[in-house]
């Protein structure tokens, strides 16, 4: 071999991308070309596959856990051909319907609404749909966190990439140049009934596509017009349907429904492995996690549950010491029955979203192989609604319990210092973090309430239901990370109540409690709490909780 393809191979192997490290077997299949030739077409071929496993092609199944990856990652997304395929029939057939046909199509060729028997020129058809955005950009209220704002913009390509909806590919195109160059629009929380499509949102997310509205160029606030600018673009010239198709669907509640679910079932797992730790501290009873019992009852999360404090257990000498008491409080006790309700209602709304993110939910629908242009209720937002209250009192409950598991740990009782501290009454210990982890939990309850019970007529009785499903997930935001500092005030409490314990928790146990202790000190004496409690809610949403429970 020569001695300069020798040394590119040498730097092969030192690469750390496995992708890279595969070149080496293939570069002696190609056995009829020159070592270098070889070793540069190898590279070639690992670059293409390693650029194919970065994107994700519009048309695959939508999942929580490529979701996450693609949002959390570096992954870019493209259109694949099939869809493009799709998104220029769907357009090709709208065009050819309005140059033959004189007859009003709600939203093409019409105004809005209550304003749907206003009739519109073909010359203003595009004009129509840019003051449709102008219009409805009414949001007010908090900023839409960027991490929704990136998920509403993948989960508006992906409903547009089904080709039920008549734009033109550009029009797809330039949502996925601002998707891959990280422009997040400005939109805000307030606006939406959550029925006919979250369209005040969705006007605010569409804003800058027309030069208009603001928002982040890799962090920078820019206005729309500079933007565009950044991108050595022209503002987007919008066609018929295309406001519409924009400003229609619930990708404003779906994308909050993402997040509030990817953080529920971290949620759910730090739960369980944080009761498993506050049951070793209460010195508590191993009998009410045995499988006959959750036999004899069998809901799914209530039979997980159980399974998880066993195995947490294993190897436990708190838990096989002598107990003195008989029974436990429910908080304890009933612990696979709480938290595995939670777990069951988070499938059902699982299922839910998993469904809507990979449907289309614009209004009316285009289906060229029907030959109809449908005006439906695709846009109304009940099921995320439902979806959404439904996970939001589901979160409440494991907040309510872990407060009361807390409350027990500081009561004094079962050999426990009052309050956690050596020396009470000079010292008031975790006193007032339990009042923290109380009023946080009573907020939670006034959160919790249903908002998909009401509704509001709208359009002049045009729209006389709405889902109310944006504020339902709004709501359900703020309890997630309600829950996560809740948890971390019981899991700050477990671990100092721990400390009081002569035996030895379990190997799998002790190990959180060590990786805890790196972080948040015990407290000896009063010190400042707050910081403290911050330290243990970041613990919890850092940790893999996960990784203990496979």
């Amino acid at each position: 071999m020569p001695i300069g393809s020798f040394f590119i191979l040498v730097t092969i192997l030192l690469l750390k991308n496995s992708e890279i490290k595969n070149t080496v077997s293939e570069f002696f299949e190609l056995n009829t070309l020159s070592h270098t030739k070889k070793i540069y077409i190898c590279l070639r071929q690992t670059q293409n596959r390693i650029a194919m496993a970065e994107v994700y092609y519009i048309t695959d199944t939508l999942t929580l856990d490529n979701i996450n990856e693609i949002i959390t990652g570096s992954k870019k997304i493209a259109l694949s051909k099939e869809t493009e395929a799709k998104i220029i029939k769907s357009r090709t057939y709208l065009e050819q319907k309005l140059a033959k046909e004189e007859k009003p199509i709600y939203g093409i060729n019409t105004g809005f609404g209550a304003l749907y028997n206003q009739s519109i020129s073909k010359t203003e058809l595009g004009t129509l749909q840019e003051n449709l955005i102008k219009s409805h950009a009414c949001g007010t209220g908090e900023e839409v966190p960027d991490e929704i704002v990136r998920l509403m913009i993948l989960l508006k390509i992906q409903s547009l990439g089904y080709g039920y909806s008549g734009v033109r590919l550009e029009t797809v195109e330039r949502l996925i140049l601002f998707f891959n160059n990280n422009v997040l629009p400005v939109v805000y929380t307030q606006g939406s009934l959550g029925a006919s499509g979250d369209l005040a949102p969705l006007a605010h997310l569409s804003l800058p596509l027309i030069g208009l509205g603001e928002g982040k160029f890799n962090g920078e606030r820019l206005s729309g017009k500079e933007i565009n600018q950044r991108l050595g673009i022209q503002p987007l010239k919008l066609a018929s349907k295309e406001g519409l198709a924009l400003l229609n669907g619930t990708q404003f509640m779906l994308a909050y429904s993402v997040y509030n679910l990817i953080h529920a079932r971290k949620l759910l797992n730090a739960a369980d492995v944080i009761a498993t730790i506050s049951l070793e501290a209460f010195d508590g009873r191993i009998e009410p996690f045995l499988e006959p019992i959750h036999h004899a009852r069998p809901h799914n999360g209530q039979k997980t549950v159980a399974a998880h404090f066993r195995n947490l257990l294993e190897g436990s000498d708190l838990i096989k010491r002598p107990k003195v008491h008989v029974q436990d409080p429910y908080s304890f006790r009933t612990v696979p029955q709480v938290h595995g309700a939670s777990r069951d209602a988070m499938e059902y709304v699982s299922g839910v979203v998993t469904t809507e993110m990979n449907s289309a939910t614009d209004n009316p629908m285009v289906f060229p192989d029907d030959d109809l242009i449908v005006s439906g209720g695709n846009f109304h937002g009940q099921p995320l609604a439902l979806a959404a209250d439904m996970l939001s009192i589901a979160l409440s409950e494991i907040a309510n319990i872990s407060e009361r598991r807390t409350y027990q740990l500081i009561s004094g009782k079962r050999e426990l210092p009052s309050f956690l501290v050596a020396n009470p009454g000079l010292n008031s210990g975790f006193m007032i973090a339990q009042y923290t982890a109380a009023s946080i939990v009573s907020q939670n309850k006034q959160l919790a309430v249903p908002a998909s019970t009401d509704s509001i007529e709208s359009s002049q009785g045009q729209e006389d239901h709405v889902s109310m499903g944006a504020n339902a997930v709004t709501k359900a935001y703020k309890i997630v990370d309600n829950v996560y500092t809740v948890l971390g005030i019981e899991l700050l409490t477990a671990v100092q109540a721990i400390a009081f314990r002569n035996e030895k928790t379990s190997p799998v146990l002790q190990s959180i409690i060590e990786a805890f202790r790196k972080q948040v000190p015990f407290v000896e004496n009063d010190t400042v709490m707050y910081p403290l409690i911050a330290q243990s809610k970041l613990f919890v949403k850092n940790f893999n909780w996960e990784s203990v429970l496979q």
